[in-house]
């Protein structure tokens, strides 16, 4: 019904940036809150910032002034821009969905992507 596929991870210096994507495809009429968690190895998963239908935004205090979140409701795809990347990032991060309207008006929830693995070097 719904696939969630993130991209943009990959390896960077202390210091850099990098911009994930998370592209939303199958039976979408809308989509409701969507977020972006992440899980480091040993670590229970987390919630690093999320953005609600009409661009309300939250996020987790360890992240707060060098992330952005964001999206584009017309292509489905959520966004998140992460600057100052410090070696605790490291992580996988995975797209959700909180809810999704699908075609034949019935509301599905809490569907996840496959996870980009974001690491940082010191």
């Amino acid at each position: 019904q719904v696939q969630l596929v993130e991209s943009g991870g990959g390896l960077v210096q202390a210091g850099g940036s990098l911009r994930l994507s998370c592209a939303a495809s199958g039976s979408i009429i809308r989509l409701d809150a969507m977020g972006w968690y992440r899980q480091a190895p040993g670590k229970q998963r987390e919630l690093v910032a999320a953005i609600t239908s009409p661009g309300g935004t939250n996020y987790a205090d360890s992240v707060k002034g060098r992330f952005t979140i964001s999206r584009d409701n017309a292509k489905n795809t959520v966004y998140l821009q992460m600057n100052s990347l410090k070696p605790e990032d490291t992580a996988v991060y995975y797209c959700n969905a909180d809810k999704v309207l699908i075609y034949g008006s019935r509301w599905v929830n809490d569907y996840w992507g496959q996870g980009t693995q974001v690491t940082v070097s010191s």
